[in-house]
């Protein structure tokens, strides 16, 4: 999963360098997505989150 995420971020980071206006805030947004989704698969797997939902 997580070399999935970073092959997402690698090619979401390429098409913004190529994107302009409203393309631009779109892929920044899906860019950041992907990002928050990595550093949670990260911090899983390192142990410091728990998957497990707080209720």
């Amino acid at each position: 999963m997580m070399i999935a995420l970073e092959i997402q971020i690698e090619e979401l980071r390429a098409e913004l360098r190529n994107a302009d206006g409203v393309e631009r805030r779109q892929i920044a947004a899906e860019l950041e997505l992907a990002r928050a989704e990595l550093a949670a698969a990260i911090a899983e797997q390192e142990g410091t989150l728990d998957a497990a939902p707080p209720f």
